[in-house]
């Protein structure tokens, strides 16, 4: 008799466990289209494809009746994406940045931090790395390429910050250049691109 309860009570308690786990789960919705919309899904694109606080990225495509072609296209393109975003954060960096110094002759100073990223942000994008690629081929026979690159955020501030070391014949900028003070405007930035 006690060898059945303990059965039935085993029973019971295995069933309480999987109903509540069972109604701890919620139905997925799945949202509706609008009628006569159909979702294109674009390969290496997507959320895990943004920007965020630490690295910079990019996505493009290109196509071409050439293989090879098509990839040039859509680095081509990537590249350029790229570098106009890390341009824009980099002038937003250094202007925050400045505006937060004081400086006898702020204008030319200004001008020397924007052609220092300009140069760092050419030499930088050598070191982009693929982290998606796919080679697609059209129904017209053209070759579409898919690619999405990216550059660590640190690695640009490194750079930024090795550049501005070797800086050493302009004074001005040596005294008044804090890598400490740079950096936590930097990382600012880079937080208010991740959102």
């Amino acid at each position: 008799m006690k060898r059945k309860f303990t059965i039935y009570a085993l029973m019971l308690a295995t069933a309480t466990c999987a109903v509540s786990t069972f109604s701890s789960c919620k139905k997925k919705t799945v949202a509706k289209l609008p009628a006569g919309e159909t979702e294109i899904i674009v390969a290496c694109s997507g959320k895990e494809y943004f920007t965020d606080k630490k690295t910079f990225r990019a996505n493009s495509v290109g196509e071409s009746m050439d293989q090879v072609a098509s990839k040039k296209k859509a680095l081509s393109n990537a590249r350029a994406e790229i570098a106009a975003s890390i341009q824009t954060t980099v002038k937003s960096v250094t202007d925050n940045y400045l505006n937060s110094r004081t400086f006898n002759q702020k204008e030319e100073v200004e001008q020397k931090y924007e052609n220092l990223g300009r140069e760092i942000v050419d030499q930088q994008l050598s070191g982009v790395k693929t982290i998606c690629e796919k080679l697609m081929k059209t129904t017209d026979g053209n070759y579409k390429t898919y690619i999405a690159i990216e550059l660590s955020s640190d690695e640009l501030l490194e750079s930024y910050n090795s550049r501005m070391n070797k800086l050493s014949k302009d004074e001005r900028l040596k005294i008044d250049y804090d890598y400490e003070k740079f950096k936590k405007t930097f990382d600012e930035e880079m937080e208010k691109r991740a959102k």
